[in-house]
């Protein structure tokens, strides 16, 4: 079903509509009429809407010898006599009202199918039908669109038998968003001598402070967490070094909305000095000043007049840092410290009863839009109809070529050109898109000669934005002829049989060897490589799937493993891995922590663990072992270098692989530069400040600067630097071949690009690799946003920018499964597309998933796990797919029991990270699921019980949650 052209006058409305049947000679379909549908897309009215004029019977006299039959309807309201109803006009659309007579008796019931947009279907026993279509300026009919308002260039015969091509692309644009910050410190009125420090600022956006404060006399330690009482309500803890307030929106102002918090300052505090940082978290953009943190310094006691003397505050003012190319300051003059700066474009000062100093901003907003293209065969001739539609606003103009074969080399068509076309540099040409009737976007239509193979084209919207294909960072081509497009859709539809041809691949490879060989040995091991080997091709296709999903198969191998090469290890293990976190927060206190651990090596390993991951085994300043000094020394608070690998060599035996915790963003020196900074590094890695960033705030780094987040405790590492990486490799394998390591848990990945973990993953090749990439989810008004998939994006765009050799910790699943049951609200647990709202539901074979570990339980608590609701938790991860992690406190606790119960379920079922997952229920009370037809759980006080023909069999339950397995 198609559209024609279409018109729009003050007193009418003109469309038309054409359907095309095709049916064998001779056939009376079991259907009596014929329906055409549209979709109005008008405020509120998305659903499609019958229009009873468009109806066309079927009977033995209509067409039923006819092969390929068609038959057109036109209908021009223009009275009541004429349309059979009332017709008024309302906001510029024609509203109009039919009424149909009965329709002819067909077959004793009804039945029907959508087609195209057209409803085949059999009527019911005579019934008056009464029906109201609403015509806006834009009409979809059957999934094409007709334009009301200004005549487009005409089209015979078009419609979907003639549609070559159709894409809707998306389009990533930006825009600059102006406002400012500030920092204020006011009198309490009566706090006898106490204070408050007000920051704020009015640019729109999910502003986080993130802050801590530095103590009267304390060296080499720039960063503290306030005490308690200074804490704002709903801070969250960080680390163990910073706090992150959210800014309240109080009020509007001038148009703008403000956002402040408040800290308040005892009197007599040791407090030197507030340090902070903002970070919007919509984009995970972080706003510093001249490259460092925010510093306000407090004079050591409120002895003097706080607020009345200048110099007791020094908020340094100027330029305005930037990171990520998200927050920029444009250059401007720099104001003294403790002088009144005329209000500019730079920067600007005033004093409102204390101490005032604000700072311009510059946010980048995207903004999602999107193009569609449509390619039909003109009949009668050799041209091409081409059809641009956008919902960008303002001017548009296509920056256009065609080709003739699959070089891609640019050509000009010959003339007529579209209207509004203009030659560019006799290598393009550039078209400016009409702007449509009702304001929403722009659209052109235009014919091509057939003679080209593709039409390539970017979109221009001024001198310095141009938009590309965001899906390969390309120009975009579009196809022109029937071949090359029906080979552009077949390219799509082999992207989802792509992995299983990998898989069948490797698998037929092999059998073939075997059958030359002829030996009947099973080689397990083997086999893991392969699954290792499917695992990094699946990785290498992320650019083209979202979450590959890829099926394994248990097969018996029969190889002579003499003849392979095994592949390198892709860091994703096999699959069916369960991780059991091997200590806690305060496990150094022993002093024996490695023999401690491995003497529980069995137990772990009958329980169905699979991987432990152990402690940094490195020299540290801080007894954890997350502030790493001399990389090479391995004797540490956990125990000798000597006790660690015959940790690992007992886990060995017991069948379990053996992560290491490897800290690569930062590194504590050894030594002070002539500036007396802690950035010159001793041992056998003896670098000097090179090898810190340069736009570290506090350790004054020659380096290049960060490509992540700065950690503000100990100096970032430049992992830009060739002599960094290489020693870095060098010191992965060492550990690897010495100690035993089987792959690595890779801690703040968050704060240095991604590419770099590829290059170490690809030296040390491991087995498994997990990274700790950590940040804030979305909140409003400090409840948890339904939507995080802002918050998943930021972790799978880390896993791919590693070219999906490491998992990473699915942050976004913990903290949805916090406010689930902390507020009884697991309909939080079903993302709008039916499927796990973290990152399990995009890509599960990189996620890992977790409830608590060292940082977020233990005696730190920083984000502990609702309590007395940790088996529920520990329901979800293991029964869902991913790699789940169990932490050391649960496992041996009370917990224990249960834990085992559920992980014999997973492994007696063959649950893996890439098993498929139903949802069967998310809502207030209740979250319910089917694992690979296998198991079936839920969590929540609400009653469920699975059915169907399935023999299920209750296999654990408790407080709120029950599994059940497919009977064997």
């Amino acid at each position: 079903m198609t559209s024609g052209p279409a018109r729009q006058s003050s007193r009418s409305s003109f469309f038309s509509l054409s359907c095309h049947v095709n049916r064998p000679v001779g056939y009376l379909p079991p259907f009596s009429s014929l329906f055409f549908f549209f979709s109005v897309l008008h405020a509120r009215s998305f659903a499609f809407h019958p229009l009873p004029v468009c109806f066309f019977p079927f009977s033995p006299h209509f067409s039923t010898s006819l092969l390929h039959s068609s038959r057109s309807f036109t209908h021009t309201p223009r009275s009541r006599a004429h349309t059979g109803g009332r017709r008024r006009q309302v906001g510029g659309m024609a509203v109009a009202s039919w009424s149909i007579p009965a329709i002819p008796r067909a077959g004793p019931t009804a039945r029907g199918v959508l087609l195209g947009g057209a409803f085949l279907t059999a009527a019911r026993p005579p019934v008056a039908w009464r029906c109201r279509a609403t015509l806006p300026r834009r009409v979809r009919l059957g999934g094409v669109v007709a334009r009301a308002g200004a005549a487009e260039t005409p089209v015979a015969g078009s419609g979907e038998a003639g549609l070559l091509f159709s894409e809707k692309f998306p389009l990533r644009r930006s825009r600059t968003v102006e406002g400012k910050a500030w920092v204020r410190v006011d009198a309490e009125p009566d706090g006898e001598g106490k204070c408050k420090v007000v920051i704020g600022c009015d640019v729109e956006g999910k502003w986080v402070l993130h802050w801590g404060v530095s103590y009267d006399g304390e060296q080499g330690r720039e960063w503290d967490q306030p005490p308690s009482d200074m804490r704002p309500p709903g801070s969250v803890p960080i680390k163990d070094y910073a706090i992150e307030t959210s800014l309240d929106t109080p009020h509007n102002s001038e148009g703008k909305t403000i956002h402040e918090v408040q800290i308040k300052i005892d009197k007599g505090t040791s407090i030197a000095a507030i340090n902070f940082v903002l970070k919007e978290e919509e984009t995970g953009a972080w706003f510093q000043h001249k490259g460092q943190d925010f510093r306000i310094p407090l004079s050591g006691s409120f002895g003097g007049d706080l607020l009345g003397t200048e110099q007791d505050i020094d908020v340094r003012p100027g330029a305005l840092g930037h990171l990520s190319n998200v927050l920029q300051k444009p250059e401007g003059p720099i104001a003294e410290p403790h002088k009144t700066v005329p209000d500019d474009k730079g920067s600007r000062t005033k004093h409102i009863s204390g101490f005032y100093e604000e700072y311009p901003i510059l946010k980048t907003v995207y903004v999602q839009n999107f193009i569609t293209v449509n390619v039909r065969e003109n009949n009668g001739t050799t041209k091409h109809a081409v059809e641009f539609d956008t919902d960008i606003p303002g001017e548009v103009i296509i920056h256009w070529g065609v080709c003739k074969d699959n070089t891609m080399t640019w050509e000009i068509p010959p003339e007529p050109h579209p209207p509004a076309t203009k030659i560019f540099r006799q290598k393009a040409l550039q078209t400016m898109l009409q702007q449509k009737a009702d304001g929403t976007g722009n659209s052109l239509s235009f014919l091509l000669d057939g003679e080209y193979s593709g039409l390539i084209f970017v979109v221009k919207l001024d001198e310095y934005t141009w938009l590309r294909n965001v899906e390969n960072g390309f120009d975009f081509y579009i196809p022109l002829t029937r071949a090359d497009a029906e080979a552009d859709k077949q390219k799509a539809d082999d992207k989802s049989s792509q992995a299983d041809g990998l898989i069948s691949d490797i698998r037929n490879l092999v059998v073939g060897l075997s059958s030359r060989r002829g030996q009947r040995a099973k080689n397990k091991v083997l086999q893991e490589d392969i699954l290792q080997e499917i695992e990094r091709l699946a990785a290498e296709a992320y650019s083209i799937f979202r979450s590959p999903t890829i099926d394994t198969v248990e097969e018996s191998v029969y190889i002579d493993d003499s003849s392979i090469v095994k592949p390198a290890c892709s860091g994703t293990g096999s699959g069916f891995e369960i991780l059991c976190q091997g200590f806690n927060w305060e496990s150094h206190k022993s002093g024996k922590w490695y023999v401690e651990l491995g003497s529980k090596a069995k137990e772990l390993s009958s329980m169905g663990f699979t991987i432990v991951w152990s402690p940094p085994p490195t020299d540290s300043v801080s007894p954890e072992g997350y502030m790493p000094r001399d990389l090479y020394n391995l004797n540490s608070r956990y125990g000798t270098m000597e006790e660690l690998k015959e940790a690992v060599k007992r886990f060995h035996e017991a069948g379990m692989k053996v992560l290491g915790d490897a800290v690569l963003n930062h590194r504590c020196a050894q030594f002070q530069n002539q500036n007396g900074v802690w950035n010159i590094f001793g041992g056998r890695l003896n670098w000097d400040d090179r090898a810190v960033v340069a736009d570290d705030p506090h350790f004054q780094g020659r380096g290049n600067k960060s490509s992540g987040d700065n950690f503000h405790a100990a100096p970032n590492i430049d992992h830009s630097q060739e002599f960094v990486r290489s020693d870095l490799k060098e010191w992965l394998c060492w550990m690897r071949k010495e100690v035993g390591y089987d792959g690595w848990r890779l801690d703040f990945v968050r704060g240095f690009w991604g590419g770099y973990v590829h290059d170490y993953l690809e030296a040390s090749e491991p087995y498994f690799a997990v990274g700790e990439y950590w940040d804030s989810l979305s909140y409003t008004y400090g409840e948890m946003d339904y939507n995080q998939d802002a918050h998943r994006q930021r972790i799978v765009d880390w896993i791919n920018a590693t070219n999906g050799t490491a998992g990473a910790f699915d942050v976004t699943t913990k903290g949805i499964l916090h406010s689930a049951l902390e507020r009884s609200e697991y309909w939080r647990l079903s993302d709008e597309k039916g499927k796990p709202p973290g990152v399990l539901g995009w890509w599960p074979s990189r996620a890992v998933t977790f409830i608590e570990n060292h940082d977020t339980g233990s005696t730190q608590g920083h984000w502990r796990f609702p309590f007395g609701m940790e088996l529920q938790g520990y329901v979800y991860i293991l029964t869902h797919p991913g790699t789940p992690a169990i932490f050391y406190d649960h496992i041996f606790s009370h917990l224990q029991p249960e834990i085992a119960k559920l992980i014999s379920i997973r492994n007696r079922q063959k649950i893996h990270c890439r098993s498929k997952i139903k949802i069967l229920k998310a809502e207030g009370n209740l979250y319910a699921a089917e694992i690979d037809e296998r198991v079936t759980m839920k969590i929540g006080a609400g009653h469920f019980e699975p059915s169907g023909p399935t023999n299920w069999v209750v296999a654990a339950e408790g407080q709120d949650y029950k599994v059940w397995e497919v009977s064997s």
